[in-house]
């Protein structure tokens, strides 16, 4: 599969982060980085349709970019972090990236999914 999922829980209220909107962006030759794809977590804290269908995945870096401060102004919470930022290399664009983050008002944390 060729393509890179995402999927947002918020660890404070031990449920999904829904509605946290997320660009995907990929950085070209000059250092400067090109937008891939974009959307918002579904109820269950998933992005499933970040890469539109008709781009194929390059070797290289990409970088997600998650609008913490949308999702807990949302909430009438107060976050630390306005933004989340992940910068992760793929070294082998026919495999299926997911690239989880596990969010709370004051901290995140990411790891490679599965």
């Amino acid at each position: 599969m060729n393509s890179i999922t995402t999927h947002v829980l918020d660890t404070a209220r031990g449920r999904p982060a829904a509605g946290v909107p997320i660009t995907l962006e990929h950085r070209v030759d000059d250092g400067s980085w090109a937008l891939v794809g974009a959307g918002v977590t579904d109820e269950d804290g998933r992005l499933r349709t970040l890469v539109p269908s008709a781009v194929h995945l390059a070797v290289g870096v990409y970088r997600l970019t998650f609008d913490t401060d949308a999702y807990f102004n949302a909430l009438t919470l107060e976050g630390f972090f306005p933004e989340a930022v992940i910068v992760f290399r793929v070294r082998d664009a026919g495999q299926h990236h997911h690239v989880p983050l596990l969010l709370s008002p004051f901290g995140f944390s990411t790891y490679r999914g599965s």
